[in-house]
């Protein structure tokens, strides 16, 4: 049961904020349309705000996935990448939800009608964009809430005090399509957190895995990988410069030119493998 609740833990709670945001916006709508003088019932008040968190609800899965194959701090391009998906992800919004109001409004013998003028569609694209960048906010958020209460809850030795140390992992399995491929350690540029799963990035591929990244910090070889961040782990002889960012903060710079952040928390343990000049 505690493995089904962990799995499922994250949908469960978008599915509540978007019951909640839906009951509230059905209030909202009902009292805007009664200040203004509007005729709209309680059956197309819902029919309204059903249809779009719906919507939302069914473009989520493809969000999340773009934030875990182009993560933000990993590269400006990454960004502009994210702000160019905002365009497709709000026509799919205002296409999807359209559709399902014609079907609603079909049902009860009705007729529902929507402009799709230039207007129309920017007043959705600029609530749209604006949606999409609170659930970024809240991948970044839930990811971090989420690994976090893995790490907390997760016991701290698996193994007795006595029990000689574990060769460090060389081959990772992976699953690739329908079958399993071994990936060399020594080809991971660096791997990224997300939720209970870990991106490996080799060469231009990503591998997930389902493993917590203090797992496999503890399994790697530690002379070779080091954690940088909250949220991933850089192979060092892939590093090829570091440089300064804001409070505090550096951006790791591998050779394939990816950046990753390094942290305050990280930075000291990161420099016992590779000083950072000054």
């Amino acid at each position: 049961m505690r493995q089904f609740l962990r799995r499922y833990r994250l949908p469960a709670v978008w599915v509540v904020i978007l019951l909640i945001s839906a009951v509230l916006q059905i209030f909202t709508v009902l009292y805007d349309a009664r200040v203004s003088g509007q005729q709209i019932t309680l059956t197309q008040a819902v029919i309204r705000e059903a249809s779009s968190h719906v919507m939302w609800l069914v473009l989520l899965p493809a969000i999340y996935w773009l934030h875990q194959r182009l993560p933000v701090y990993a590269s400006p391009l990454n960004i502009l990448a994210h702000i160019a998906a905002t365009v497709p992800v709000s026509l799919a919004h205002v296409l999807g939800m359209v559709a399902l109001r014609h079907l609603a409004y079909a049902a009860m013998s009705a007729t529902y009608t929507y402009g799709f003028t230039l207007d129309h569609l920017l007043y959705e694209y600029r609530k749209d964009a604006f949606t999409y960048l609170l659930f970024s906010g809240a991948y970044v958020a839930f990811n971090y809430i989420f690994v976090r209460i893995d790490e907390r809850n997760r016991p701290a030795a698996a193994e007795p005090a006595t029990a000689p140390a574990a060769a460090p992992l060389t081959r990772l399995a992976v699953r690739k399509k329908d079958r399993e491929v071994l990936v060399s350690a020594g080809d991971i540029g660096w791997i990224e957190a997300a939720g209970n799963y870990a991106i490996l990035h080799v060469g231009g591929e990503k591998h997930e895995i389902r493993s917590s990244l203090a797992r496999l910090e503890s399994e790697l070889d530690p002379a070779s990988f080091v954690r940088v961040h909250k949220s991933a782990i850089v192979n060092i002889a892939r590093v090829r410069e570091v440089e300064p960012w804001f409070n505090g903060d550096w951006r790791i710079r591998l050779q394939d030119g990816t950046q990753v952040p390094l942290s305050r928390r990280y930075r000291a343990r990161f420099e016992e493998k590779a000083p950072v000049r000054r």
